[in-house]
């Protein structure tokens, strides 16, 4: 009982740290795409900026921030485990 417990349930190898690579960087590329297309949506806009309201500012702050976060913890995730499986 206890085999199949650990092998259900135990630690993975170190292979499996590589996820949190995958991760970091996939948040790391759409928080820059994100950013490229906020800032050309603005370029873009800039003259009629009635389209450019409070609203669609603080949504635009907050998806960045998300991304940007989602990144960080990926990336913080990532280091605890290859130091961890060492």
């Amino acid at each position: 009982m206890t085999n199949i417990m650990h092998k259900y349930f135990g630690p993975l190898s170190k292979e499996y740290c590589v996820y949190f690579y995958y991760l970091s960087i996939f948040f790391f590329l759409m928080y820059v795409i994100t950013l490229i297309g906020a800032a050309a949506f603005i370029i873009k806009n800039y003259k009629d900026f009635a389209k450019i309201n409070l609203s669609f500012i603080i949504n635009l702050v907050m998806v960045l921030i998300n991304m940007l976060l989602s990144y960080f913890v990926n990336r913080l995730l990532h280091t605890m485990c290859v130091n961890s499986v060492q």
